[in-house]
């Protein structure tokens, strides 16, 4: 194996020299939702993390390739003409090994998103990023972050504020990197979209805040027995997904404050 754990070294002594003790790993992130949309209550941000991306984006490039499919797959598009492909990515997903998924999830009736993030989604989008990847982090690893492209204001510097927080908070070089691309030219960015829009739909339809749509219902069950859920009301954790849903939105009678994703 190429790289050596050594745990009787500190991730802060390491040296660039020490390249075979160091994990570099790939987070792809993407969001569904608005924060800034009163009437959409819930907003769902999720990283895919891994060491070689190749193999995974290979397989379904074969899969597109093997049936001339070639649109973009974006949850909110599911419809008989490409939940198929979706299920087959989602296959790949699980039976590619070393990946991870870290998702939040938070409405903007709740009482965290108002008091946490003065209700700025802005700020709310970059924190949350901070969070998942502080619960994605482990000891002697850089990660790199390739985010889905998103129109942002003016005096918004995600990339740029995110990296040197993380790094500032990790006393350490923890994220080497942070770009954008459109979902459009990364079929990674759009796995993430499906598993985000598999989340956040099955709360919405547990909350009754959609009527539900057969594609998407049909996707949201696929995904929950392939991990063998019923729910992600309540978030949901095993060795490769940790799926955090912030609880205090008042619009379920057993609602309970959440301390946040755990690493």
């Amino acid at each position: 194996m190429f790289f050596k754990s050594y745990k009787e070294i500190k991730t802060e002594d390491l040296k660039l020299a020490d390249f075979d003790k160091i994990w570099t790993k790939f987070c792809f992130l993407d969001e569904t939702g608005t924060l800034s949309d009163q009437k959409d209550h819930y907003f769902t941000v999720g990283i895919l993390k891994m060491s070689q991306p190749y193999y995974l984006q290979s397989k379904i490039f074969y899969e597109r390739s093997k049936i001339r499919f070639y649109d973009e797959i974006k949850f909110n598009k599911l419809s008989k003409n490409n939940s198929g492909f979706a299920k087959t990515v989602i296959d790949a997903l699980f039976e590619t090994r070393s990946i991870s998924f870290y998702s939040y999830s938070i409405s903007t009736k709740s009482d965290y998103y108002a008091t946490s993030f003065d209700a700025d989604p802005w700020m709310a989008y970059e924190q949350i990023t901070l969070k998942l990847l502080d619960a994605s982090l482990s000891e002697q690893e850089i990660v790199i972050l390739i985010a889905d492209y998103v129109t942002t204001p003016k005096g918004i510097r995600f990339e740029v504020d995110v990296k040197k927080s993380f790094n500032q908070k990790k006393n350490r070089l923890a994220l080497a990197g942070v770009c954008r691309f459109d979902s459009k030219s990364n079929d990674l960015l759009q796995l993430v979209d499906l598993l985000i829009g598999t989340v956040t739909y099955d709360i919405k339809f547990s909350k009754k805040l959609v009527k539900g749509s057969k594609y998407k219902l049909e996707i949201v069950n696929y995904v929950k027995r392939k991990l063998g859920t019923v729910s992600f009301l309540n978030g949901f954790k095993n060795h490769n997904f940790n799926i955090f849903v912030d609880k205090t939105d008042h619009l379920d009678c057993d609602a309970t404050n959440e301390k946040g994703l755990s690493s």
